[in-house]
């Protein structure tokens, strides 16, 4: 044992233990993972080299850094040029395009995407941490600007690239392309981030929790195990009894109260059908997505097959809410949505600053803390429209509410400033929630958030399958009517709009929405 605890030590404390994966949520270091190997619960594997996995969306991404550097390339070209063509830029437009320029352009654009392959900029194992990707950001702009300096492209006056040119021209694209991988970083860091359970004790649950804790591409934070009732006795592991968050019939309750993202079944089928079946019910009643092995069922000589890719290995996904190529959509018509909504909007929303600001004491923005995509809790801003301690107010008009259900609601609230009125009658006070939306808090399109206080109060497990998609700034009860709207009925359109999610359903909703924000049917 003491020489298993030296590998182990010498594993976990080695540079090269970097490259390869390591289970890393439960395991603090090489103390924690001598307990694991110690139960059992962890084995102890070869060095073996690790597999090139490309990043998501890979393609995509090396033709962003394509555009960005032969964009700042021809702007190089043409600055250098200005000086021998007297009628400007108009006349490097009028030049002639030859099948020799058609031939090095192409050429460029080849040792681009290939300078940036090389660099490792699209492996996944390479740019885990932010450091090593900015580092291969510069490897590749370094080899970008040499390749520019022999590039036969100087115009048709050979005037050539001189070196402070060819200095800008590098720290430029190098900004441009840091910028753009930081922000690529970013939304990969949050589309993917996931916290999931793990039902079962034994051994399968155990290969499972090794699985995720190893993927490369998607960061999995495993709050725990559950333990399936009438389970078969399995060897003591106390790595697993540390980290056992319930038991079966408490799964409900702790999905009800934990934001969990994904719930993995790790039982065999032949003696745990009935738990699975409950699992997966208790899944779908709440819209936690709920996955387990493709080799569900102990084989000898059969192999399973991959049902749905997935970077843990072959799963069979029961989805529960829209995924794939239209969600990725959704969201790209989010960023440029709520991006020109900012600009064009920003005359309107610089207005509604000074008036808040010189009408009533207290921040102009206002940031509540609320529920978004399976219960993260986010931070959402509006213009605030209330007194300056509106919140603390709250407990005692708690009596007048005039919402049924768990929302609060009145009419005439006495906390809303006179200027706040009008703001929450024509809908400005939500503008600012574009920046959640550029932020990944929420989406355009999607069942409107709702304060910590009112999720609360939710009496039936099932309301809660409204979470299991991105909230949005405008809804099917946003132009449905608002607060005349009864709470069920709002349940209901939000988990009807999920039910029939579409694009065109997206579009729909927020052509609806302009003629109700204009009307100010049930704004309070």
């Amino acid at each position: 044992m003491r020489a298993i605890d030296r590998t182990v030590r010498t594993a976990a404390m080695s540079p090269r233990a970097h490259s390869v994966p390591l289970p890393g949520p439960a395991f603090n270091g090489a103390d924690d993972m001598i307990a694991a190997v110690r139960d059992g619960s962890a084995e102890v594997f070869a060095a073996r080299p690790a597999t090139p996995r490309p990043i998501p969306a890979a393609r995509l991404v090396a033709t962003m850094d394509v555009l960005i550097v032969l964009s700042l390339f021809v702007a190089l070209i043409i600055g250098i040029n200005l000086d021998y063509m007297p009628e400007g830029v108009d006349a490097f437009l009028a030049l002639r395009f030859t099948v020799k320029n058609a031939i090095v352009v192409a050429g460029f654009i080849a040792a681009i995407a290939v300078v940036c392959h090389l660099a490792g900029l699209y492996n996944a194992l390479r740019v885990r941490r932010w450091g090593d990707e900015v580092k291969r950001v510069f490897m590749a702009t370094m080899a970008i600007t040499a390749i520019a300096v022999v590039a036969p492209l100087a115009g048709q006056s050979n005037a050539s690239i001189d070196r402070l040119s060819l200095l800008l021209f590098a720290v430029v694209t190098f900004a441009a392309l840091t910028t753009f991988h930081a922000l690529r970083a970013r939304l990969t860091h949050d589309a993917q981030r996931r916290r999931a359970i793990i039902i079962g004790t034994g051994p399968r649950a155990m290969r499972i929790y090794r699985a995720l804790s190893a993927d490369v591409l998607t960061p999995y934070s495993v709050l725990g195990f559950v333990d399936a009732p009438r389970a078969a006795p399995h060897v003591a592991n106390s790595f697993i009894e540390r980290r056992t968050l319930g038991r079966l019939e408490e799964l409900e309750t702790l999905l009800g109260r934990e934001h969990v993202d994904e719930v993995y079944i790790g039982l065999p089928v032949k003696s745990h059908y009935e738990q699975i079946e409950e699992t997966i019910l208790i899944c779908e009643h709440l819209g936690v997505k709920a996955l387990y092995p493709a080799d569900i069922v102990d084989t000898t000589l059969a192999k399973p097959r991959a049902l749905t890719s997935a970077n843990s290995g072959p799963q069979v996904q029961l989805q529960m809410a829209p995924e794939g190529v239209l969600v990725h959509i959704k969201r790209i018509i989010d960023l440029f949505g709520a991006s020109a909504a900012l600009v064009l909007l920003s005359p309107i929303m610089l207005a509604a600053a000074i008036a808040i600001k010189v009408t009533s004491e207290g921040p102009v923005i206002y940031a509540q803390e609320r529920y978004g995509l399976n219960r993260r809790r986010f931070r959402m801003f509006k213009f605030r429209t209330m007194v300056q301690n509106a919140e603390r107010l709250q407990a005692s008009l708690e009596s007048q509410n005039e919402a049924s259900g768990p929302v609060f609601k009145i009419a005439n609230d006495p906390r809303v400033t006179p200027i706040g009125r009008f703001l929450r009658r024509s809908s400005i006070d939500e503008l600012p929630q574009f920046f959640n939306v550029l932020r990944g808090d929420m989406s355009l399109v999607g069942p409107r958030p709702l304060p910590l206080r009112d999720v609360d109060r939710f009496t039936r497990s099932g309301d809660l399958r409204r979470f299991s998609v991105r909230p949005g700034v405008t809804c099917l009860w946003q132009v449905s009517g608002r607060s005349g709207i009864g709470f069920d009925e709002w349940v209901a359109l939000d988990l009807q709009y999920i039910d029939r999610w579409s694009l065109l359903l997206d579009l729909v909703i927020l052509l609806r929405t302009v003629p109700a924000v204009l009307r100010g049917t049930g704004a309070r």
